[in-house]
C-alpha cells in the first residue's frame, strides 16, 4: 500500500503527481537524495560566484546610474522593500529606485488584487492595464522617465546580485512576492513561496515575463519547483541576457 500526502493542492485541487517515497524504505532513493543535497551545495556556489560576478562586470554601472537617479528625481538611489523569500520569511529587497519618492501604493494594491482575483489570471480594470501583465502596470504615472528605462532593460534589478550575495535570494528561483501580494494568494499559488529561494530570473521570465498571465507564472513556477536540476538553472541564466536585451515582455 502506498500512502502519499499534498500539502498545497494543486490548481483547482488535482494533485499532479504523488510525493517520492521515503528512502527509509527504499534504500536506492537514498543516493538520489545525497546527489540532490550536493546539487544545492553546487547551486548556492554558483550563485555566490555568479552574484561577485555580477557585481564586478557591472561596477561602473552602480557608479553611473545613482548620479541618473539623482538628477532626474530627488531620493534614495536604492529602493528597499519588505519580500518574502524561502519558507515565507521576509527579507528587504533591493533594487536601483525607479519610482518617485513617497508614491501612493495603494495603485498597485489595488492592481494586484484585480489581478489575482481574476480565474484567468489577468487584470479585469482595462482603465489601468492591459491583459495578460504582471505585477508591473503598464505606463505607471509614479515611475520617472530614467526609471522607465531602467524598468526596461532590467537594470533596476543589478542590486538584487547584493541579496544573492547575503542568501536571501538565489540567481535563478521564483518572483519575491510583496506581503500584500501573498495576502491575495490561493492555495495552490502558495508553494511558490514556500519550497524554494526565490531568484533574480526565473522560467516564467525567459518564458514571457511581464506578458505571462499570474496563473501561468504560477504555473511555470511550480514547473520549475518540480523539474529543477543544475542544468534547467544554466539553461535560464544562459537564455536570461537575450530575453532582456530584447526587452521581451518588459516595461
Amino acid at each position: 500500500m502506498k500512502i502519499s500526502f499534498t500539502w498545497f493542492p494543486e490548481e483547482n485541487g488535482k494533485a499532479e503527481k504523488a510525493y517520492e517515497p521515503s528512502p527509509l524504505f527504499y534504500p536506492d532513493l537514498l543516493e538520489k537524495a545525497v546527489h540532490k543535497v550536493f546539487a544545492h551545495y553546487v547551486k548556492r556556489t554558483i550563485d555566490v560566484l555568479g552574484s561577485i560576478t555580477g557585481l564586478i562586470i557591472f561596477s561602473p554601472l552602480f557608479l553611473i546610474m545613482p548620479i541618473l537617479i539623482k538628477l532626474t528625481s530627488p531620493g534614495p538611489v536604492f529602493y528597499r522593500q519588505e519580500r518574502m523569500g524561502l519558507f515565507g520569511k521576509t527579507f528587504t529587497f533591493l533594487k536601483f529606485r525607479s519610482m518617485y519618492v513617497d508614491n501612493d501604493d495603494s495603485i498597485h494594491r489595488h492592481y494586484v488584487k484585480q489581478l489575482i482575483e481574476h480565474e484567468d489570471g489577468t487584470n479585469g480594470d482595462d482603465t489601468t492595464s492591459t491583459k495578460d501583465e504582471v505585477f508591473k502596470i503598464k505606463d505607471d504615472p509614479r515611475v520617472t522617465w530614467i526609471g522607465r528605462f531602467l524598468r526596461k532593460t532590467s537594470l533596476d534589478e543589478l542590486p538584487q546580485f547584493i541579496n544573492v550575495l547575503r542568501g536571501d535570494m538565489s540567481l535563478v528561483g521564483p518572483r519575491p512576492p510583496i506581503p500584500y501580494e501573498y495576502d491575495e494568494y490561493k492555495l495552490w499559488h502558495m508553494r511558490r513561496v514556500i519550497e524554494v529561494k526565490p531568484g533574480i530570473t526565473g522560467l516564467w521570465q525567459v518564458e514571457g515575463r511581464s506578458s505571462t498571465s499570474f496563473d501561468e507564472m504560477v504555473r511555470l513556477d511550480l514547473k520549475y519547483i518540480r523539474e529543477w536540476s543544475l542544468w534547467l538553472d544554466i539553461k535560464i541564466l544562459v537564455k536570461t541576457p537575450w530575453v532582456v536585451l530584447t526587452g521581451k515582455g518588459a516595461y
